[in-house]
């Protein structure tokens, strides 16, 4: 019996039509581990967001614009792809008089109502999940230890920081603060964890009683070991089963959640006998402006980062020719400079790393069935980055395999002139990411071309490499302060052709009482692929300044061959 028929055979059992399995689980958290990822169980689809409708007779996968070639590669068979938010569940099954079972552990009323608005459907809570019921799988039973940061590394005491958070609390009059993401756990206590293969996330929740200063913290209490128990003494400790009979014995209390990471579950928990107040959670903000010693430990990691990179690209430049370098191994090559560095932890999400037409899928992924032999004439677009102790980053660079491409040169150019224009973007006190993400576009635009994503994301320290509130996006209205780190990252995308893309990491700092971006990301942009007739005086200007920058800071770390390679990499234009 396939696994359709197994769940659809639940379906009788529960009187359900149909059942929607997302891609997150009960933490919410970017990326999960492979033994919970119930969409790609049923899809095939490794994507880091989409959710299936399986109806009786359709199955439908629903995903953003960055994954709609993956999706119909990997899933395109037994399932129709639909990209969002042009195509919603609601406008699927808007005449349709159906029920529709879904787990309310893994799903936030904010998520259920922007995507089945307007339908006729009746939405059932089922408490089992339907795809845990037929998914046979190992149990590895693995405990990863949460551990604590130094405050030398942290740059701030937890203490410091509830007292930030119990002050905005006090001045929006709430008693109780649920704390339902992890990575905000995370900052909030100065702890990591094991619980990501990409980020150092502590999967746990919290909540913090404004009026007694008490904090109780929800976790597998098998991943505090003894130093750390005696670290958080003031933290009342308690086991993660146990939360739900916790949260029912709270009464008449008005409590603070969060409705992007609370699950329905618990928000009808807590609002049984309270009265519940749903705001973004202050830590997210909080969070998003690093402190001195963060930047300080960013900026040390990136040239770790840059001279790994760095090294790789000229790897593949050296030898794409007369060794075959497929994407795959491209990519376990990478990962091996990168692990040369003692500090480097993991990487900080799945490598991108796409030659010739997969270089056009925006969030590709390469596997034994796509992989591809880099090859004259095409471009390789590596996107990829690191945990370290203790920063993330993030970077992609396009290179060219001797493409001579006229028509190629003048769309890498564009999306240069994009990526400088958010760079030396003057900010002001108000300036928030969609003003830039205009200007990101402006050169690609006038010769009728765009991306579908976003021009730039927040970054954590040692923590995920996607964070709010602040990004450089068509709808972000996030003012920039002193200490955000963002991603600058236009590119453009030729299905069936190529994919372009230059990211760096940037942060915000006051030099001169004036907000102006530093760039964090430290190695060289395929100068090969730079139409100069397309840039102007300042363009010109900061590509020079920015490569003498790379040259001083990476070549200490370089051979004799990389050193000769790296100068001519930097060289002006």
């Amino acid at each position: 019996m396939t696994k359709f028929k197994k769940l659809q055979k639940l379906f009788s059992i529960h009187k359900i039509d149909g059942y929607i399995i997302p891609k997150n689980d009960e933490f919410f958290g970017e990326y999960i581990p492979q033994t919970k990822d119930k969409l790609k169980f049923i899809s095939s689809f490794s994507g880091s967001y989409g959710f299936a409708l399986i109806l009786k007779k359709t199955n439908y996968l629903f995903v953003d614009g960055r994954y709609t070639l993956q999706a119909k590669i990997q899933s395109g068979d037994m399932f129709k792809i639909l990209t969002i938010p042009k195509i919603l569940p609601s406008d699927v099954l808007k005449n349709k008089k159906i029920s529709i079972g879904y787990d309310p552990k893994l799903h936030t009323e904010l998520m259920i109502s922007r995507l089945f608005n307007n339908s006729f459907c009746k939405l059932v809570p089922i408490k089992k999940n339907l795809i845990e019921e037929i998914w046979t799988k190992k149990n590895t039973n693995k405990i990863n230890k949460f551990y604590k940061l130094n405050n030398k590394d942290s740059g701030e005491t937890s203490k410091s920081k509830i007292n930030k958070l119990s002050k905005i609390l006090l001045k929006n009059k709430i008693n109780l603060h649920f704390v339902s993401a992890s990575e905000n756990v995370a900052w909030l206590l100065n702890i990591r964890g094991a619980d990501s293969d990409f980020a150092p996330i502590p999967n746990s929740y919290l909540m913090l009683n404004n009026k007694n200063k008490k904090i109780y913290f929800f976790c597998n209490l098998k991943k505090i070991d003894i130093k750390l128990k005696k670290i958080l003494k003031n933290i009342i400790i308690i086991d993660i089963n146990l939360i739900e009979q916790f949260l029912l014995k709270i009464k008449n209390e008005k409590i603070q959640l969060d409705a992007s990471t609370c699950s329905i579950f618990f928000k009808n928990i807590i609002g049984k006998n309270n009265l519940v107040v749903q705001k973004q959670d202050p830590i997210y903000f909080l969070k998003s402006i690093k402190n001195k010693t963060e930047i300080k430990n960013i900026i040390k990691t990136h040239i770790y980062d840059g001279a790994a990179l760095t090294k790789f690209l000229f790897w593949v430049k050296r030898n794409y020719k007369t060794k075959r370098i497929s994407e795959i191994n491209a990519q376990k090559k990478l990962l091996k400079f990168r692990k040369n560095n003692k500090t480097f932890k993991s990487l900080s999400f799945p490598t991108i790393s796409g030659t010739g037409p997969n270089g056009a899928i925006i969030h590709y992924k390469a596997t034994k069935k796509s992989n591809r032999i880099l090859k004259k004439g095409d471009l390789y677009l590596v996107d990829s980055g690191g945990q370290y102790n203790f920063g993330t980053t993030d970077v992609t660079r396009t290179i060219s395999l001797e493409n001579k491409k006229s028509k190629i040169k003048n769309i890498f150019t564009r999306v240069l002139k994009g990526h400088i224009a958010v760079a030396e973007y003057k900010l002001k006190k108000n300036t928030c990411g969609s003003e830039i993400d205009k200007v990101a576009r402006k050169s690609l635009n006038q010769i009728n071309l765009d991306y579908a994503h976003g021009t730039g994301h927040g970054v954590g320290y040692f923590l995920n490499v996607h964070e709010g509130p602040h990004a450089i996006s068509k709808g972000n209205k996030v003012k920039f302060r002193e200490g955000m780190i963002v991603s600058n990252e236009p590119g453009y995308y030729e299905k069936g052709k190529f994919g372009i893309r230059i990211e760096n990491l940037i942060a915000v700092k006051k030099i001169q009482k004036k907000l102006k971006f530093i760039n964090l990301t430290i190695a060289p942009i395929d100068k090969s692929l730079i139409a100069k007739k397309l840039l102007n005086k300042n363009e010109v200007a900061w590509i020079n300044k920015y490569h003498a920058k790379v040259y001083a800071t990476l070549k200490k770390f370089m051979n004799k061959t990389e050193l000769k390679e790296l100068k001519y990499s930097c060289l002006n234009i």
